[in-house]
């Protein structure tokens, strides 16, 4: 019988036994709810932020498309928080433009909320 994956998205920011579950499972599991995962990095102040960070850092490459997503969007807080998870980890070319392009050119609300720097620090390395 196969698992529901969507039982592995944590239900609230104190979720901790569904983030242990995730350890589980493989990437090619838990892709589907990516994005779902994603969200609980929106503040990496929830208590659960940081383990799923730490499970997502090693699929850095695999989730690009969706860090992309975010890095394009227009939650700055969110961008911050993915680009200070994942930013020394990517390699993908596209990713890396866009961080070049918060670097070099940042919106506004970009550099109210300090992605550029960030961009920056990431771009120095």
């Amino acid at each position: 019988m196969k698992m529901d994956i969507k039982t592995l998205i944590p239900k609230d920011k104190f979720d901790f036994e569904t983030v242990e579950k995730l350890t589980k499972y493989s990437f090619k599991d838990i892709e589907p709810i990516v994005p779902d995962l994603l969200e609980w990095l929106q503040d990496i102040n929830w208590p659960i932020s940081q383990p799923i960070a730490e499970f997502l850092i090693p699929f850095s490459e695999e989730i690009a498309p969706e860090i992309l997503k975010i890095l394009k969007g227009k939650d700055e807080i969110w961008k911050y928080w993915i680009l200070t998870t994942f930013g020394k980890n990517i390699k993908n070319e596209l990713v890396l433009q866009e961080i070049n392009r918060i670097a070099k050119n940042p919106t506004q609300d970009e550099i109210d909320e300090g992605v550029d720097e960030i961009a920056n620090e990431i771009n120095d390395n």
